[in-house]
């Protein structure tokens, strides 16, 4: 008996095991954010507290131009 108490042991330890190994199905609901928008685009949720100046709104260059001087800001081997 003792040896089928053991099998019994090992099998709840396998099953309990292999259960953990499941995944649940990952499905996008509606609150999952959309990035769609390109960078320099505008929300009308956009604070203009927080444009830098010289940026123009919607403008692609002035967008990349902008962040060009944010890295350069940044960069240790211009300063």
């Amino acid at each position: 008996m003792r040896a089928g108490g053991l099998q019994l042991v090992a099998v709840i330890a396998a099953v309990l095991t292999l259960s953990a190994c499941g995944e649940r199905a990952q499905r996008l609901d509606g609150s999952a954010k959309s990035w769609d928008a390109p960078a320099w685009s505008v929300s009308a949720a956009a604070n203009p507290a927080f444009a830098a100046p010289g940026w123009k709104a919607g403008d692609k260059t002035s967008w990349q131009e902008q962040m060009r001087r944010r890295n350069q800001a940044q960069n240790d081997y211009v300063r």
